[in-house]
């Protein structure tokens, strides 16, 4: 669709993105509802009250077990029905694990930036397993 509030919160999702401590990625999310409100926003991170020293960001097998996906972080802090609300995700689409989640709120849209070519190379098959799993849901994925 690429709407004028596709792009707002796209870039939103960019801001948000900014904000994690994550030296390699750094992922950001909007939940909005029908009426185009904010209903919450999240980060990749380590869970809260977790030090985020450096030996745990820069070393990814200390990192990848901890970690918190920002669609994940963003679900989490919601405290709402997210029943028909879309999700905006920047850099890349959401991988398999988060697409299940996201399809379990009962979100019903999924905006994010198409996938570049590495990361097709690195993340192709789980990006394919999300996709597929939210046509088989009946939720909606956009690029924009």
């Amino acid at each position: 669709m690429n709407t004028k509030w596709d792009r707002r919160f796209i870039r939103l999702a960019e801001h948000i993105a900014s904000w994690s401590k994550d030296p390699s990625t750094k992922v950001g999310a909007v939940i909005i509802d029908s009426n185009h409100r904010i209903v919450s926003v999240g980060f990749n991170g380590l869970a809260q009250g977790v030090l985020d020293s450096a030996d745990k960001l820069n070393d990814r097998e200390q990192k990848y077990p901890r970690i918190i996906h920002a669609e994940t972080n963003a679900i989490l802090f919601s405290q709402r029905d997210l029943l028909n609300c879309t999700i905006y995700v920047w850099p890349m689409p959401p991988c398999a694990r988060c697409a299940s989640i996201i399809i379990q709120s009962g979100i019903k849209r999924v905006v994010a930036i198409r996938p570049t070519v590495e990361e097709l190379k690195r993340w192709g098959t789980d990006i394919e397993i999300a996709d597929n799993d939210f046509e088989e849901a009946g939720v909606t994925l956009e690029y924009v």
